[in-house]
């Protein structure tokens, strides 16, 4: 891993945008390039049931250290030539607080893979982005992409002060506790998540990656950097503008005639406060132009973190048909538009939903769904009236939920965004025999994908972006 901060980092898009090939194509450049850590278990069962057509998960696992594990994942999903077209997925096991043997190896292996891949070919650094609010799946994931030589951890959608004192225990080689957020917890509830690293080890330990936080304000950049357990290397601080889970307003929530949130004042962060912690810092949201590189430089910024226009490059995980539909798009003025969703996410962030005819953006295809929830990752844990841990999601049927303790009101508008992000990846599950449909989050940032064209053609590549920042743009 080079020494230097990158100038880009290309953002962690899940579930599978910002996979190994998106990755890779931008740390070959020299930039960071980031998988996404999201539901990493779950895509990587699903590839497995597709066949592994090109021997890349096949090629990537014979260098985990533990060949025991990778033949029980494989002997569970793998199969020859591809699942028939019209066969539902295998069902995989759900996240949870007291994860199963089966879950941890897929966890730890699918990371493993990930990352593998991601860093074949170059000597460009590689990092994985994981979601704060997703914390059962979080230490095998880690540990994982660990094992597989990962240069930087990137963790956003919360407050991760554990995380710094986590790679350290992993590093080590030692046992790790994370404590989870469990809805009605009592102070003696046991709340910890546990993971033993010993199991999937090889020779030695592995090195412990950089962590970069995501945040949005100096007060959590100075929590973060005074507070944590351990060594925080730098901060992303992203604005309401990027993609995907937004940090909620300070104070009162106000909505526009729209509903969507309405970001004032206290919402700018403070950047000279964060650039006196003396640690690097990226911004994000909207940062896909040389212009706003250069207003970072000056603000002190090692450079900029750049998530939506990566993600409609022909190395994204996206499917073609939605990248050339969208990119088509681009060249029309208003064509495109992003809904900041207060309610789509059952995290309770606002989350960017992309405007798209034939996904769920489309308020018909949402009453059309059926709702279920058999994936499992934005599930919340809370406490049931015996002291056990229960999981319930605000997407699942409301009924489901209702008898959980939740409310009505809490799941009025909420989106299913496990098995929607899995089908833009063309790994959405099989239902009477129509797979899910897709739904897209993309940052503001996606109305101007038209500058990485060339003229007659919808598709353009990761380091076409690359070049446009540093000052090359593409020939339109």
């Amino acid at each position: 891993m080079t020494t230097n901060n990158p100038t880009i980092i290309q953002g962690g898009m899940g579930v599978g945008v910002s996979g190994w090939r998106l990755a890779r194509a931008v740390a070959q450049a020299g930039q960071l390039g980031v998988v996404s850590g999201t539901a990493l278990p779950l895509v990587l069962a699903r590839q497995l049931q597709l066949g592994d057509p090109d021997g890349d998960l096949a090629r990537a696992a014979v260098r985990f250290p533990r060949p025991d594990v990778v033949e029980r994942v494989w002997s569970a999903y793998f199969v020859p030539g591809g699942k028939p077209t019209d066969a539902p997925f295998k069902a995989v096991p759900m996240p949870s607080l007291h994860p199963s043997q089966a879950f941890l190896d897929l966890a730890v292996l699918a990371a493993f893979v990930e990352v593998a891949l991601a860093k074949e070919g170059h000597a460009g650094p590689v990092g994985i982005n994981l979601l704060e609010k997703i914390q059962t799946p979080t230490l095998p994931t880690l540990f994982g992409a660990m094992l597989a030589g990962v240069d930087y951890v990137l963790m956003g959608a919360g407050i991760p002060r554990a995380i710094p004192g986590v790679l350290d225990g992993l590093a080590r080689g030692e046992s790790v506790e994370l404590k989870l957020d469990i809805t009605g917890a009592l102070e003696t509830d046991d709340c910890q998540s546990r993971f033993d690293p010993r199991p999937y080890l090889g020779s030695a330990p592995p090195a412990r990656p950089r962590f970069l936080p995501i945040i949005s304000s100096a007060t959590l950049a100075l929590t973060l950097a005074r507070k944590s357990n351990g060594r925080v290397d730098g901060f992303v601080v992203e604005g309401p503008l990027a993609g995907g889970h937004n940090a909620p307003p300070r104070g009162a929530l106000t909505l526009t005639e729209s509903g969507e949130p309405i970001y004032g004042p206290r919402d700018v962060p403070e950047l000279p406060k964060i650039r006196d912690l003396g640690l690097p810092f990226w911004l994000a949201g909207s940062c896909a132009d040389p212009g706003k590189l250069a207003e970072a430089r000056a603000a002190g910024a090692a450079g900029v973190q750049v998530g939506t226009a990566f993600a409609f490059c022909e190395e994204s995980g996206l499917l073609p048909d939605l990248k050339r539909k969208v990119c088509a798009l681009s060249r029309s003025l208003g064509a495109l538009k992003v809904r900041t969703d207060p309610r789509a996410s059952p995290t309770g962030f606002p989350f960017k939903v992309l405007q798209l005819l034939g996904t769920l953006s489309d308020e018909v295809r949402v009453a059309a769904r059926e709702r279920i929830c058999d994936l499992g990752y934005l599930r919340e844990l809370y406490r049931k009236p015996d002291g056990s841990v229960g999981y319930r999601c605000a997407g699942e049927p409301v009924e489901d939920y209702v008898r959980k303790g939740g409310t009505v009101e809490d799941t009025q508008g909420r989106l299913c965004l496990c098995n929607g992000l899995m089908a833009n990846i063309g790994l959405g599950q099989l239902r009477f025999g129509k797979a899910e449909d897709p739904l897209i989050t993309a940052g503001d940032d996606v109305a101007n994908l038209a500058r990485f064209l060339p003229a007659g053609i919808d598709s353009y590549r990761a380091a076409d972006v690359i070049r446009w920042l540093l000052g090359s743009p593409v020939v339109v």
